[in-house]
């Protein structure tokens, strides 16, 4: 039905003649690098797109629509990052990525009518482009958005359970490791820790350099506002699938989760450490020495 090799601007304009006509589809908006001029799209980007409509859930429980924007490839539906809604994620032919985001259009009214969250602010202020308007949603954006961070720095309470969660982690990666269980070693050194790690680093960067530090979601960009030495010593904290090497990563994660942990407590005014995290450290580096 379509030619193999397509461009996003193709696809786009197929969309936008279809929504257009769809009575269910209320407007249509590109997010992401797609509607941004700060780290805009470049050859890799996909294409995101919140679809809002009166029923949304016929886009995500039916698939034949999609044949109308151009040829699916695959396609499978997934909660959104922020878990508000669903999203149609689908690869396209010619290797086109577009995710649909599916949402019900009173809701988002209603949200540009009130009090908009944190986070959709941040999407609005980083750039978004109307497809489709049919409500006319597009007066009610405010002309001007808290320019706040995303989150504000970590209250004591909320660090110090961070760096139990890391610590505690740390000996039950060690003792799965001791067992034999690399799965699941691994899993606790390259998903679980890193995870932690990842806040962590979110925490320093704005603590130790400026609160406004744009941080953006989900690591993306780290290698931009992490701190040089982190990035510079992630390339140690990732394991193969080997017993030793995740020995060697997980106890190089340590030791850089170690002096983030303390330049930021010191930063924020928290005490720092706790003897539990010794006492971890002492119990890992005792499974290391008897493995």
């Amino acid at each position: 039905m379509f030619p193999e090799t397509q461009t996003y601007d193709q696809l786009i304009a197929r969309f936008t003649a279809w929504a257009g006509q769809e009575e269910n589809v209320r407007a249509a908006i590109i997010i992401g690098s797609r509607a941004r001029t700060d780290h805009p799209a470049d050859e890799w980007s996909d294409l995101d797109i919140i679809l809002l409509a009166r029923d949304p859930a016929v886009y995500w429980q039916t698939n034949e629509w999609l044949t109308a924007v151009g040829d699916p490839w695959l396609h499978f539906v997934e909660r959104t990052p922020d878990g508000r809604s669903m999203e149609h994620r689908v690869l396209f032919a010619g290797g086109l990525d577009v995710d649909f985001a599916l949402s019900p259009a009173a809701g988002f009214r209603y949200i540009l009518e009130t009090s908009i969250p944190p986070d959709i602010a941040d999407t609005i202020r980083r750039g978004i482009r109307f497809l489709v308007d049919k409500d006319n949603l597009a007066v009610l954006l405010p002309d001007t958005l808290p320019t706040a961070p995303l989150t504000p720095p970590p209250s004591a309470d909320e660090f110090h359970n961070l760096v139990h969660n890391f610590w505690y982690h740390t000996l039950w990666t060690a003792k799965h490791l001791r067992r034999g269980e690399l799965w699941w070693a691994k899993s606790g050194c390259d998903m679980h820790l890193k995870g932690l790690l990842q806040q962590l680093l979110m925490w320093h960067a704005r603590a130790t350099r400026d609160q406004n530090t744009d941080t953006w979601l989900r690591g993306r960009f780290l290698e931009e506002w992490a701190d040089p030495r982190a990035v510079a010593n992630l390339v140690a904290a990732f394991a193969h699938y080997d017993k030793e090497d995740i020995w060697r990563a997980l106890l190089a994660t340590m030791d850089l989760f170690a002096w983030l942990e303390r330049e930021t407590a010191v930063a924020l005014h928290f005490t720092y450490p706790g003897d539990g995290q010794t006492h971890a450290v002492e119990l890992v580096q005792e499974l290391f020495a008897g493995r």
